[in-house]
């Protein structure tokens, strides 16, 4: 059996099943990143809930798992040479699973260029401007009285949109035909930000059809279904 003990992480989460990768998330946009891109490829896994109503991402076990304390993070008992590989950040965990599997990612350089690209264009866009926006929209930021950041992050949601929009024109996914990991980067966040943050007026959400038709086809496929509730709340 696979022996994890050298990870403290697993003294408050015990891995059941040693043999399977194991996923600490909860379902946030960037934690469902990677709950999606497992069940679209298959991998077995076990996965451990990260409670941020207990403050787990600050406890000394998590902690040793990612120092940055933010989830997702993994650890792989079969990673590279067949030692375990812990690794965190959403974009590199997807990078990794789809280089592990082979699937998600074009093999073309040119093609895979470009969807890392992309991939970097929702962490290093997307993510952190829907994030503020949603901050002084919906969370303790709407209790300021100067509107102005608020301003600022309504008109930079609404620009990064413009420029989904554009790209998704004749396309059925980001990179055309095929489907890869940079959807399953940038959808849960447009996801969030007309669900749970209820901006879609406030930024024009229907002046952006090629988003909406893109959505809507990624939330149809079984994986993202069930990649979103992942993992469950408790009862």
């Amino acid at each position: 059996m696979t022996d994890l003990s050298a990870f403290p992480v697993t003294r408050k989460w015990p891995a059941e099943h040693p043999d399977r990768l194991q996923l600490y998330s909860l379902p946030t946009p960037n934690g469902v990143k990677v709950s999606i891109m497992l069940e679209e490829c298959g991998l077995p896994y076990e996965v451990h809930r990260v409670s941020f109503d207990t403050n787990d991402q600050f406890t000394p076990e998590f902690l040793s798992l990612n120092p940055n304390n933010k989830i997702p993070a993994i650890i792989d008992p079969a990673g590279p040479g067949g030692q375990p590989l812990a690794l965190w950040e959403s974009g590199a965990i997807l990078i990794y699973l789809a280089e592990k599997t082979g699937r998600f990612l074009p093999t073309d350089p040119a093609q895979r260029y470009q969807t890392l690209q992309w991939l970097m264009f929702q962490m290093g866009g997307v993510g952190p401007m829907f994030g503020q926006l949603g901050f002084f929209f919906k969370f303790a930021g709407k209790e300021i009285e100067d509107k102005r950041p608020l301003g600022r992050y309504a008109a930079e949601t609404k620009r990064l949109l413009g420029v989904l929009d554009q790209r998704l024109k004749g396309r059925d996914w980001i990179m055309g035909d095929e489907y890869t990991i940079a959807d399953m980067a940038v959808f849960p966040w447009v996801r969030n930000l007309v669900g749970h943050y209820g901006a879609g007026d406030l930024v024009g959400f229907s002046d952006f059809p090629e988003v909406e038709r893109v959505l809507q086809a990624f939330l149809a496929r079984p994986a993202v279904q069930n990649g979103l509730t992942i993992p469950a709340a408790p009862n």
